[in-house]
């Protein structure tokens, strides 16, 4: 398995989200950062991109606090405005996990919500682009699978988060 190391991309970054340790931590401090205007920036919903795109089949490793959606998008996903087409999950650009106290999974602004499974910090993506699957893992002592998608993916996927009050998501690094 390729596991892929992803940056995040400071450009995309809502105004509250601050991103560090080399651009591999975002979190929601809850106030205006001095973020340079970007046309890439989302303006609305608090998230942020990967720099990097998937590439063929790949894994990756993000740990999370309190309530994140932990995404893949399409580069094309609108960044202005409040609509539906700006938010992770709520288009058919983007395919979204919800994590806080459960699991939901979101697509095209339909939601799934998921059967119980151990609830872990850290989550594994796991993307192979060709067969258009997309599968999340709750990984601790063991990886257990959460929900799996089989789609067509017609574009380039980018990872994304959606990064709520005083949340933070990590990005591994390979082990």
């Amino acid at each position: 398995m390729n596991y892929q190391r992803f940056t995040l991309d400071s450009n995309t970054a809502h105004d509250y989200l601050e991103l560090s340790e080399m651009n591999r931590v975002v979190t929601n401090v809850n106030k205006t950062l001095p973020h340079p205007d970007h046309p890439d920036r989302f303006n609305h919903r608090y998230q942020a991109l990967c720099e990097e795109s998937v590439c063929g089949r790949c894994y990756w490793e993000v740990e999370w606090r309190d309530r994140v959606e932990i995404s893949v998008s399409y580069k094309s996903i609108s960044r202005k405005g409040r609509g539906s087409d700006c938010s992770f999950g709520c288009n058919d650009q983007s395919w979204s996990l919800t994590c806080s106290g459960s699991f939901s999974f979101w697509h095209n602004c339909k939601c799934c919500d998921l059967p119980e499974v151990s609830s872990s910090s850290r989550i594994g993506v796991y993307v192979d682009h060709g067969a258009g699957t997309l599968s999340f893992y709750s990984v601790s002592d063991t990886m257990t699978l959460i929900h799996r998608v089989h789609t067509t993916f017609t574009q380039p996927l980018y990872p994304g988060f959606w990064v709520y009050y005083n949340a933070q998501v990590k990005l591994n690094d390979p082990a």
